[in-house]
């Protein structure tokens, strides 16, 4: 039987975000959720929907679409092509990822704000969450301070074999599966032990993350370590993800190629690197910040519930 009880909820926080990005001036848009190529992650993998199942035979038509992870692409794709400041409100799908905080289809609030930094990003983001779960704003911290506050090390300064034997006494298991993987082993440490601490008594954002894990961010302008890439925590859970946007598409291209690299070490299937959105980025994306941020989440925590399903009216197991 679906799960009605937040319906009313959902619809009341999706009227406070549309409500929040129209009075500053953003317009709505309408993303595809199916496209024909999609963002190179490491380990964000889509899901493929051949293209003979769509039924249209068409030999400029590459073998098989997407279900896009993220409405990044289209959305920046956009911006080259002259949008305002633009945001959208709409499912997202991701493939093997179903559980307490995930279902394979959920919905995202994505924005880019063209002019936009890293700081007014912070800002529209914690004031947003502000609003939406009646607090007094939010709190910030930086990737080191969170580290060194929570484990008493700097995680860009620590040796990756010290980092290692840290990991290892959390769980041997993970530590001998990644190896020597710097920015692997500080995500099972940020997950076991550095998020449940954030964001405790009201929401705590995390700047400056380091530069491998940049994503599509550029370099901090405060640390050069780090990247201007930034995530809203609320009671130990990641909220949203944002970044001052990255600008250069050779750069978007070499850290696909990269990203590649270690799906296939995680036995993921590689993606092609040269993309639509490297295509568009080499025409000029404009100086532009953008947030991700999942609805369900928000809602989860807004309403004390106990697990996704709850807020979702059909999660997967009664879709």
């Amino acid at each position: 039987m679906a799960n009605l009880n937040h319906l009313v909820e959902r619809a009341d926080l999706l009227r406070l975000m549309r409500r929040y990005f129209d009075e500053r001036g953003f317009i709505e848009v309408q993303p595809p959720c199916l496209s024909q190529d999609c963002v190179v992650d490491a380990y964000l993998d889509p899901i493929r929907v051949a293209t003979s199942e769509l039924g249209i035979a068409d030999p400029g038509f590459p073998p098989q679409f997407y279900l896009q992870t993220s409405p990044e692409s289209a959305m920046k794709r956009m911006l080259v092509d002259g949008a305002p400041s633009i945001y959208s409100i709409g499912p997202v799908f991701r493939k093997g990822e179903a559980g307490h905080w995930h279902n394979p289809e959920f919905t995202m609030l994505e924005w880019y704000e063209v002019g936009g930094d890293v700081d007014s990003a912070i800002e529209l983001l914690g004031n947003l969450v502000s609003q939406a779960l009646c607090t007094d704003g939010f709190d910030r911290v930086s990737y080191r301070q969170a580290f060194r506050r929570s484990v008493g090390f700097d995680p860009i300064d620590v040796t990756t074999s010290a980092l290692h034997a840290h990991v290892q006494r959390l769980d041997t298991s993970i530590a001998e599966t990644i190896g020597s993987d710097h920015d692997a082993l500080l995500d099972v440490v940020l997950s076991a032990e550095v998020a449940p601490t954030l964001g405790l008594n009201r929401a705590e954002i995390m700047t400056d993350y380091p530069l491998g894990q940049a994503a599509l961010a550029k370099r901090s302008a405060t640390d050069p370590q780090c990247a201007a890439r930034f995530e809203l925590f609320v009671r130990g859970v990641e909220i949203a993800n944002g970044y001052d946007e990255l600008l250069d598409a050779e750069e978007l291209l070499e850290r696909s190629v990269c990203n590649n690299q270690k799906r296939v070490q995680v036995g993921l299937e590689a993606l092609e690197p040269e993309t639509s959105l490297v295509r568009a980025m080499r025409r000029g994306l404009p100086a532009c910040s953008g947030v991700a941020l999942g609805v369900d989440r928000l809602l989860m925590q807004q309403q004390s519930a106990p697990q996704i399903g709850d807020v979702i009216a059909f999660p997967i197991h009664d879709a």
